[in-house]
């Protein structure tokens, strides 16, 4: 779908939407439209009970104007009320509402006076990247969709008195958008296309970008003593991978001071602590992680970001067989330190355990920000809506707190303490891969922060309730959401990029 920007005016083809406030109030232009309806659009209001709130919709067909084929009035509720986030739903709302309604040409309208609180440039652009965001269908596999199932909408037009700024704003956005689609298309394909080596091979084509990437495989782990990611694979006949993704956009610079780190389990069947039957299938996205981290070197590298990052993502597969790790083995993970796994289905900090040593000696990072779908545990705690966030910098939780709230890959601060890091104490070992059954995914971030050098300022965020939506929304179809890229991506322009 591509995306346009000009100046208000009334289109003679295709749809047109308006935007009514609080109580059916329109701008100018919609006053002037209905004018030139001859009250049509109040007319409707009336017979149909529409009175603004914020959602609510109001479909026109077929107007008596020119070629319009329809006109569809979007409830925005009051105008001093909306935010960023505001527009993109309702840009994302109206893609899903037409999107596969048989139209080709959208125009909105984005006329709501001098209430609102955000910039007119900034809600028109806001607009187009919820629009965006909602187009991505992951669609590859369906080979009998009719054709009134498939999308429609070639053109997205944003009419607004600021185009040129809002299309600026925008065109600055969308290579992130990019970013969150190439997370969301590798969070959605099943796990028989997609595992390590194959994984590893679609991020080679960062390089095109501008991305130095580099593959270790399981005889280099080997080499390098990374027995707690290899323990996690030896029960699959999938090799693990470990990809190294370097972004300079600091060209006088070789230091990289900035790291992120993602979980890249393609399949978690539990292994030997195997898992239940019933849903085990979504377990295809338990890369979520590493999904993410991909996601954003690509935003970053596609946006030319000031900065420079290095994104590790370590793949593996976790599968029952007679080479799988059993509940009681000890293992020594690459800095040194000997694990007691107790239960194989907790194998996702033991993959981050390596790949956080191995960034750190290689790197040495200021600052280590690690994503996973960690713990069942944080579903329970906090659904959908936020992921968690753990660290042990305050620093750095206020900054990617407030990049959760700006971007809408929310976050919520968990505590991390000696207190906690107690329970994954055992007798045979520096540690144990799970505490007790209360504060799951504290001890699962405690465990994290064993690897984690003095100095290094660090933030582990669990991703596990937010990667993959069982309904519909807004801003995306049921399947993979893209998140954490959006929140990486604000953090590095507030914090690197100033």
């Amino acid at each position: 779908m591509q995306f346009h920007f000009s100046a208000p005016s009334l289109p003679k083809s295709g749809s047109l939407v308006i935007l009514a406030g609080k109580g059916g109030k329109l701008g100018s232009f919609g006053e002037e439209l209905d004018k030139i309806l001859d009250g049509g659009i109040t007319r409707a209001f009336k017979c149909n009970r529409f009175n603004g709130e914020n959602g609510q919709f109001l479909d026109i067909i077929a107007p008596n104007h020119g070629r319009l084929n329809r006109v569809l009035v979007a409830g925005t509720g009051k105008a001093s009320e909306l935010d960023h986030h505001s527009f993109e739903r309702l840009g994302g709302s109206i893609v899903a509402r037409l999107g596969c309604s048989g139209e080709k040409n959208l125009n909105v309208l984005i006329d709501l006076g001098d209430d609102l609180e955000i910039k007119p440039h900034e809600a028109a652009a806001h607009v187009a990247i919820g629009a965006k965001l909602r187009s991505y269908r992951f669609d590859k596999y369906r080979t009998k969709e009719g054709a009134d199932k498939k999308p429609s909408l070639t053109k997205f037009s944003v009419l607004t008195k600021s185009s040129g700024r809002a299309e600026t704003l925008f065109e600055s956005h969308s290579p992130v958008l990019d970013g969150v689609f190439f997370t969301r298309d590798l969070v959605s394909e099943p796990a028989n296309v997609l595992f390590p080596k194959s994984f590893a091979e679609r991020l080679q084509g960062l390089s095109e970008l501008g991305v130095d990437v580099e593959v270790l495989n399981e005889q280099q782990m080997k080499e390098m003593g990374m027995g707690a990611l290899l323990g996690v694979a030896q029960g699959s006949d999938h090799e693990p991978q470990m990809v190294i993704m370097r972004y300079q956009g600091v060209g006088s610079s070789d230091e990289f001071p900035l790291a992120f780190v993602g979980k890249g389990v393609t399949f978690d069947t539990g292994g030997i602590s195997i898992k239940p039957a019933a849903g085990m299938e979504q377990m295809k996205w338990d890369m979520g992680g590493a999904g993410a981290v991909s996601g954003i070197m690509h935003a970053l590298a596609a946006r030319k970001a000031h900065a420079n990052v290095v994104g590790i993502v370590g793949l593996v597969e976790n599968m029952p067989s007679a080479k799988a790790q059993r509940p009681g083995d000890v293992v020594t993970s690459m800095s040194g330190q000997t694990i007691e796994v107790i239960n194989t289905d907790a194998e996702g900090r033991l993959v981050l355990a390596d790949a956080l040593t191995y960034v750190q000696n290689t790197f040495s990072p200021k600052t280590v920000i690690d994503l996973a779908t960690l713990t069942g545990a944080m579903i329970i705690s906090l659904g959908n809506e936020h992921a968690g966030c753990f660290t042990n910098d305050d620093g750095l939780a206020e900054a990617l707190l407030s990049a959760g709230q700006k971007s809408g890959d929310k976050l919520w601060r968990f505590p991390v303490s000696p207190a906690y890091d107690k329970l994954i104490n055992t007798p045979i070992a520096d540690m144990k891969n799970v505490g007790p059954r209360g504060a799951g995914s504290i001890t699962a971030a405690q465990f994290l922060q064993r690897f984690i050098d003095d100095g290094v300022k660090w933030a582990h965020l669990d991703i596990a309730g937010t990667v993959w939506a069982e309904a519909d929304a807004p801003l995306w179809e049921k399947g993979g959401t893209g998140f954490g890229v959006r929140v990486l991506d604000q953090y590095v322009r507030d914090e690197f990029e100033k």
